[in-house]
């Protein structure tokens, strides 16, 4: 079996010669064949076709019922009206893949279908070592209270999936938001006692869905091994891309949370909460990428935009604090509110975050506007129940009405803020220390004294970036930073160039 490490994320790679008879675990596996076969599917398609490219079948579903491991079904273009769902499971190196035709745009549409329960147009339930690669998945639209309508589910133990180059939009349950609004563009969720592994969500677009309380792009459960990579989510509901746990996903509590995944090279913008009936509630609380009760998950080389937060490596759960999560090298602007921020929510749950990094990344112009309780929340911000988490090396410019970070309590310890750039072109800008609101600490020979924090750290000085954040040799950030530990400031920086370069590192997200 060969393996794909990703940044420290273990992948088994699936694109390779098969081990023959080896289960993917879970679902039915077909029986062996001599060849791999390709089934086609059209439009004008019949029931009693032969799958030939000549006689298409009809239906989705109908080929995937002949299908067997190692077999391709391809889809020309169209509209297809139908939930589909993978019977049963590949083997390592005979997956069962489900593609478009190339040049051709097939799309599983839910227009006039009923949504009940938890609901999908594509599952891939207990079945493994399955491809879904090129379709439009759209229109699964509901008003029913407490459903949860889903473009795609994957649960149920399934292992090995590569979810690829998909259109994800017009997802939407559009109920009042006392009635579980809820919904999800992708939904990753171990439910079982069976751990997802090697899942791969890529390139994919997801767009235009109301989601409610729920997100567009979701890990949650018993999730064990993932990469989520390259794709772009906006004008959404709520949250972008989400890895949680303590959330029920799965009954036992130590398979309840998502472990040990990457989220890399991303884009999302537009994420906002005042789109829907929830907003009225919560104003700008969208954020476009949440870590939230997870464990060991790397948040790196993601570009956020004009979402009502940027990110989030937060916990809203007791039992289960955000741990040993790392966020790096990512270029977070323009947010409603905060750009990053740690911890609890304020008198709400003890769980916080626990061993985090957030270091080198490049935070400008978030904090639009003012928080919840009047504040404004920071660039970077800390609220309850913060242990041992390191925030370094970022590169922070602030707005005309922002700080620069903000620490909201007294609760937690060991937290080392440091070897940061701050910078405020039009704002001598400040920083709150130890109260929700109040007013700023502006001079930052008084905010050392009073914080004991950011002894190293840079301030005042242009880091004169440019459009597309790139910092010039004459930059005070310049191989300015903190050169940390083995594996925590990663290996690339924002554009793809070495992270570390001489025994230096500059500060922010670009070397």
């Amino acid at each position: 079996m060969k393996r794909m490490i990703v940044n420290g994320v273990v992948l088994v790679t699936l694109l390779t010669a098969a081990a023959c008879g080896k289960s993917g675990g879970g679902g039915n596996v077909g029986p062996q064949t001599d060849a791999p076969r390709t089934l086609y599917v059209a439009a004008n398609g019949n029931d009693n076709a032969t799958g030939t490219v000549q006689s298409p079948y009809a239906r989705i579903n109908d080929a995937l019922a002949k299908a067997v491991p190692g077999d391709t079904v391809i889809v020309r273009g169209g509209k297809y009206y139908e939930k589909v769902k993978f019977p049963r499971s590949g083997r390592e190196g005979k997956l069962i893949t489900l593609k478009a035709y190339p040049g051709e745009v097939p799309v599983i549409d839910g227009t006039g279908q009923t949504v009940m329960g938890k609901d999908a147009l594509v599952f891939i339930r207990n079945a493994s070592y399955v491809v879904l690669e090129g379709f439009d998945i759209c229109n699964l639209i509901s008003s029913a209270p407490w459903v949860s309508p889903n473009g795609v589910l994957a649960d149920e133990g399934s292992s090995n999936i590569i979810i690829r180059r998909n259109k994800i939009y017009n997802i939407e349950h559009n109920a009042a938001a006392s009635d579980g609004r809820s919904g999800h563009g992708i939904e990753i969720i171990g439910n079982t006692n069976v751990p997802m592994k090697n899942i791969l969500v890529e390139e994919n677009e997801i767009h235009d869905c109301n989601t409610g309380y729920s997100e567009n792009l979701t890990i949650n459960g018993y999730v064990d091994g993932f990469v989520i990579r390259k794709n772009k989510v906006y004008n959404a509901e709520n949250i972008g891309i989400d890895a949680a746990g303590g959330y029920a996903a799965n009954p036992v509590a130590e398979y309840n949370y998502a472990r040990n995944g990457l989220i890399t090279e991303n884009e999302l913008w537009n994420i906002n909460m005042t789109t829907g009936p929830i907003g009225g509630q919560h104003g700008h609380g969208a954020i476009g990428i949440y870590v939230d009760g997870a464990r060991n998950i790397t948040v790196e080389r993601n570009r956020v935009d004009d979402c009502d937060r940027g990110m989030g490596v937060v916990s809203e759960t007791d039992a289960f604090p955000t741990s040993d999560c790392i966020v790096r090298n990512n270029i977070v602007t323009n947010s409603y509110r905060v750009g990053i921020y740690l911890g609890g929510y304020l008198n709400y749950t003890g769980g916080g975050s626990r061993r985090c990094y957030v270091v080198n990344n490049t935070l400008m112009g978030n904090n639009r506007e003012r928080g919840h309780y009047g504040e404004i929340e920071g660039e970077l911000r800390m609220t309850e129940h913060c242990f041992d988490n390191v925030i370094r090396n970022n590169l922070v410019i602030a707005g005309p009405d922002d700080l620069f970070f903000h620490k909201y309590t007294n609760t937690g310890s060991g937290n080392v803020i440091d070897n940061n750039l701050y910078y405020a072109p039009a704002n001598p800008a400040g920083w709150i220390w130890n109260m929700i609101d109040g007013p700023a600490i502006t001079d930052f020979t008084a905010w050392k004294a009073v914080s004991g924090i950011d002894a190293g750290s840079i301030h005042g000085q242009n880091p004169l970036l440019g459009t597309d954040f790139r910092i010039p040799a004459n930059s005070p950030a310049k191989n300015q930073g903190f050169v940390l530990p083995e594996g925590k400031e990663g290996t690339l920086d924002f554009y793809g160039q070495p992270r570390v370069v001489n025994g230096k590192v500059s500060i922010g997200a670009v070397q």
